[in-house]
C-alpha cells in the first residue's frame, strides 16, 4: 500500500518548490488532498495511488536526466488525475486540470505550461530526442513494464480489471495492439538509465504477454 502521508509530504515539497511566491489563496495541502482523492477513485485498479507513488519513486531515480525535475514531478501528480477507463481523453482532461489548478496554486505560467505539455505527452510516450523532461516522465511511467514476473502479472491483471466492461476477445485485440505499438518503438526507454536497466526486461515482458494473448 502507498504511504499517503509520504505522498502528502512529497506534494507539499514539490508545490512549494514550483511556486513563484506565496500568493496562493488556498492551502497548498488542499490541492494535494484533491489529487489523492482522484487517484483513489473506485474505478481504478492499476492507475491508483500505488502507481502514483511508483512513478514518483522512478523519477527520483532518473532526476539527474531532467531539466526541470519539479515540473516532471508535478506532471506525475497530474498525468492520470482524470481517469475513466472507457474514455480516450483522460490525458487531455488531466492536462486541462493542471492548467486550471496550478496557476491558482501559485505556479508560474511557464512551468504550468510545461507540466500540461508533459501530461499530454503520456498519451503516446514518445518524447523527442532532446526532450529531457519528457524522457524522464515517460520512462518513469513505463517502468512497470520492466517489473519482475510477479509484479508484471499483477499489473496486467489490474489493467484487465480496469477494463472489466470490455469483452475478452475485444480486450485481447486492443491490448495486443498496444503491446505491438510499444514493441515497435526503437526504444521503450529514452534515458540512459532506462535503456540500460529496464529495456531488455520490458521487451521480454511485453513479448511474453503478447504471446499469451495470442493463445
Amino acid at each position: 500500500m502507498a504511504d499517503l502521508d509520504d505522498l502528502r509530504s512529497r506534494w507539499l515539497r514539490t508545490l512549494l518548490a514550483a511556486r513563484a511566491d506565496d500568493s496562493c489563496t488556498r492551502s497548498p495541502q488542499r490541492y494535494g488532498e484533491e489529487l489523492l482523492r482522484r487517484w483513489s477513485e473506485p474505478q481504478r485498479r492499476y492507475h491508483t495511488v500505488e502507481h502514483l507513488a511508483a512513478v514518483l519513486g522512478h523519477i527520483d531515480v532518473l532526476e539527474e536526466y531532467a531539466g526541470d525535475v519539479v515540473a516532471v514531478r508535478l506532471a506525475a501528480w497530474f498525468h492520470d488525475a482524470v481517469y475513466l477507463p472507457e474514455r480516450s481523453t483522460n490525458e487531455e482532461r488531466s492536462a486541462r486540470l493542471a492548467e486550471r489548478a496550478l496557476p491558482e496554486a501559485g505556479v508560474p505560467a511557464e512551468r504550468t505550461a510545461e507540466v500540461a505539455r508533459l501530461v499530454r505527452l503520456t498519451t503516446g510516450h514518445d518524447p523527442a530526442p532532446d526532450d529531457r523532461d519528457g524522457q524522464v516522465l515517460c520512462d518513469a511511467d513505463l517502468a512497470i513494464l520492466a517489473a519482475p514476473p510477479s509484479a508484471y502479472a499483477a499489473y496486467t491483471a489490474a489493467v484487465r480489471e480496469e477494463y472489466h466492461f470490455v469483452p475478452n476477445d475485444a480486450f485481447r485485440e486492443g491490448r495486443s495492439a498496444v503491446l505491438r505499438q510499444l514493441l515497435s518503438l526503437p526504444s521503450l526507454f529514452r534515458t540512459p538509465y532506462g535503456q540500460e536497466k529496464w529495456e531488455a526486461t520490458a521487451r521480454y515482458n511485453l513479448s511474453a504477454e503478447l504471446e499469451m494473448l495470442s493463445l
